[in-house]
C-alpha cells in the first residue's frame, strides 16, 4: 500500500472518558487525501471532543489515531500541527490591531540569522493566497476587515504552518450566503491541491453540498459515513437526533398594537469619532419578533448593547412602556423584565470557572425564588438550575457542573434556560441558536415561538437567514450603522437579503447601496 492509498487521518476504537460522562466511545473516523470530510451531531455528540483529542489537545483513553498510514500519539497542539494537521476554529483568535501578516506569522516568525525575514513572509503568504484563492492583503489591519476575510486569514494560518489537513470548527456560522459560496469555492481549491478538510457544521444543506462524506456521531458513537448524494437533509436529521429537520416557519400572527419596545434616533459614536449607529428608530410590539439582519460589523452589536443600558448612545431614546430608560444602568432594564442572550456567551453570559447553579443567578440574583435585594439562597438556584437542565436538555452531571465543563451548544441553552424560564417583557436575543445542533435548535425555536404567542416581545439578532425569515415579524437590515430595509420576512428570500446585507441592492432594487441612500 502506497502512502497515499492509505487515509490521511484514521481515528480507530476513540474513547474518551470525563468524570461522570463518556464523551466518546469507540469512535472511527477515516478521512481521505484531497477530500471534503464531514462531521455531523448533536451537541454534547462528542465531535468536539474527538477534534480536540486529533488536534493533541486531548489524549484519548483507548483507541488510535493514524496519519497517512502510521501509527501516531500527539501529546499537544504543536505535534499535531508537525503532522501536517491545522484547526481553524469557530471564535477567531486574531490581534485587530495587527496586519494580516503579522497575524498569520506570528509564533511562527521566519528568521534570517537572528532578524526576523518579513520578505520571506510577504512571499510565502502572497503564494498560499494566489493558490489557494484566498485574496490576502497582508499590509491590511485586522480591524479593518469583515468576518470572511478574517476567516480566510485563520486559513492561511494553518497552511502557512504547513497543514495538509484543516479542521473547520462550524465555518459558515457567522457568514451570509454570498460569503458561503466563496468559502465554498476556496475549499475547492484546497481539495484540488490535494489537501484534506474536516467540515464541523450543524447545517445540513451546507453539509449536503461541499462534503465528498458525511459521519454522523450521536451520543459520543459513530453512526453512520454515508454520501451526500446517497442521502437528504432529513435523513440526516434523523441520524442525529432521531427526529425529522426541524423548520423556523411561524404561519399566524400575534403582533398586538401595544407597543412594549421604541427606540427612536438612536446613534453611537466610536471614541475615536466614526459613526457606529445612525438614526435608528423602531417599534416592537406585544406578540412580535422583530429580526435584524446585517453582516457582523454592521451595528448589530452596538444596537443590542444600547438596549440592554451596556453601551450610552449619543443621540435618541430607548422606551420601554411608558418608561424612558435611556439612561438606565442595565441591571435596572434587567429587573422591569429584560431579557439577554448575548452573542458572545463567554464573555457576557457566563462564569465559565463557576458551577451551573451559580450562573443560573447572573442578571437575576435580585429576583425570587431564588434572590433578593440582600440575600440569595444556594439551595434553590440548585433546584432551578436543575429544573433548567431538565426543561432544556443541558447535558452535563448535575448543578455543581462548572460552565466550562459543558459544550458549547449545552453552554447556549443553559443561557437560553435561564432567561426565558424568568417571567419578561421584552427578549433582546443575539445569535440564539449559534452552535447548537438541529434538535436543539428546534427546541430554542418553539419556545421562542411560544413566547411570542404569550405576548412577549422579541428583538431577534442572528446570522441564520433561514431562522430570521422563518422566525419574524418585521425584517430590519443594518447596513454600515443605518437601517436600509424593512421587510417583510413572508416576500423575501436568503440570496435577496444578503444583496441587501452586503449593499450590493437597495430597497430600490439599484445596485451599490451607500450610507443613507435607502430610508426603512
Amino acid at each position: 500500500m502506497t502512502e497515499n492509498s492509505a487515509p490521511v487521518i484514521e481515528l480507530a476504537g476513540i474513547t474518551k472518558r470525563f468524570p461522570g460522562v463518556v464523551a466518546n466511545s469507540d469512535v472511527h473516523l477515516e478521512v481521505r487525501h484531497g477530500e471534503v470530510h464531514a462531521v455531523v451531531g448533536e451537541n454534547g455528540a462528542g465531535k468536539s471532543t474527538l477534534m480536540k483529542i486529533l488536534y493533541g489537545m486531548y489524549q484519548p483513553d483507548e483507541g488510535s489515531i493514524s496519519v497517512d498510514g502510521r501509527a501516531v500519539e500527539f501529546g499537544n497542539p504543536k505535534d499535531a500541527i508537525a503532522a501536517g494537521i491545522g484547526m481553524v476554529h469557530q471564535h477567531f483568535m486574531l490581534a485587530d490591531n495587527f496586519t494580516v501578516l503579522e497575524n498569520i506569522v506570528l509564533g511562527a516568525e521566519p528568521t534570517t540569522g537572528l532578524r526576523l525575514d518579513f520578505r520571506a513572509a510577504r512571499r510565502k503568504i502572497t503564494e498560499i493566497s494566489d493558490r489557494y484563492g484566498l485574496g490576502l492583503r497582508p499590509d491590511r489591519l485586522v480591524e479593518e476587515l469583515s468576518v470572511a476575510d478574517r476567516q480566510r486569514i485563520e486559513i492561511a494560518k494553518v497552511l502557512y504552518r504547513g497543514a495538509r489537513v484543516l479542521i473547520l470548527d462550524e465555518p459558515t456560522a457567522v457568514l451570509v450566503p454570498q460569503e458561503v459560496d466563496a468559502l465554498f469555492a476556496n475549499l475547492a481549491e484546497l481539495r484540488s491541491a490535494g489537501l484534506s478538510v474536516i467540515f464541523i457544521s450543524h447545517k445540513l444543506d451546507e453539509v449536503r453540498q461541499v462534503a465528498d462524506r458525511i459521519t454522523v456521531i450521536r451520543r459520543g458513537s459513530t453512526v453512520a459515513t454515508v454520501e451526500p448524494r446517497a442521502t437528504t437533509s432529513r435523513e440526516l436529521a434523523e441520524l442525529m437526533v432521531g427526529s425529522e429537520l426541524p423548520t423556523p416557519e411561524t404561519t399566524e400572527s400575534t403582533v398586538t398594537d401595544v407597543v412594549e419596545l421604541a427606540v427612536a434616533g438612536l446613534g453611537i459614536s466610536a471614541d475615536d469619532g466614526p459613526s457606529l449607529l445612525s438614526d435608528i428608530t423602531f417599534d416592537v410590539r406585544q406578540g412580535e419578533i422583530v429580526g435584524f439582519a446585517g453582516v457582523e460589523g454592521n451595528g448589530q452589536s452596538e444596537l443590542v448593547e444600547a438596549i440592554m443600558g451596556l453601551r450610552k448612545p449619543d443621540t435618541g431614546t430607548v422606551v420601554l412602556g411608558a418608561d424612558d430608560m435611556t439612561l438606565w444602568p442595565a441591571q435596572d432594564r434587567r429587573a422591569a423584565g429584560i431579557g439577554f442572550i448575548p452573542e458572545d456567551r463567554h464573555r457576557q453570559a457566563l462564569l465559565l470557572d463557576a458551577p451551573l447553579w451559580e450562573n443560573r443567578l447572573l442578571g437575576w440574583h435580585v429576583k425570587p425564588p431564588a434572590g433578593g435585594r440582600y440575600w440569595i439562597s444556594p439551595r434553590l438556584a440548585r433546584q432551578e438550575a436543575a429544573a433548567i437542565m431538565a426543561d432544556y436538555d443541558v447535558r452535563a452531571p448535575g448543578p455543581e457542573t462548572l460552565a466550562d465543563a459543558l459544550s458549547g451548544g449545552n453552554q447556549q441553552k443553559f443561557v437560553i434556560g435561564r432567561e426565558m424560564s424568568t417571567k419578561l417583557r421584552v427578549l433582546v436575543a443575539a445569535h440564539p441558536t449559534r452552535g447548537v445542533d438541529v434538535g436543539a435548535q428546534a427546541a430554542i425555536w418553539d419556545r421562542l415561538r411560544e413566547a411570542r404567542a404569550a405576548g412577549l416581545a422579541t428583538v431577534l439578532v442572528s446570522a441564520d437567514l433561514e431562522e430570521l425569515l422563518g422566525l419574524s415579524d418585521t425584517l430590519y437590515v443594518l447596513f454600515r450603522g443605518r437601517i436600509v430595509a424593512k421587510l417583510d420576512p413572508s416576500e423575501v428570500t436568503p440570496k435577496v437579503l444578503g444583496g441587501y446585507m452586503t449593499g450590493a441592492v437597495t430597497q430600490d432594487g439599484e445596485v451599490g447601496a451607500q450610507d443613507g441612500e435607502v430610508e426603512g
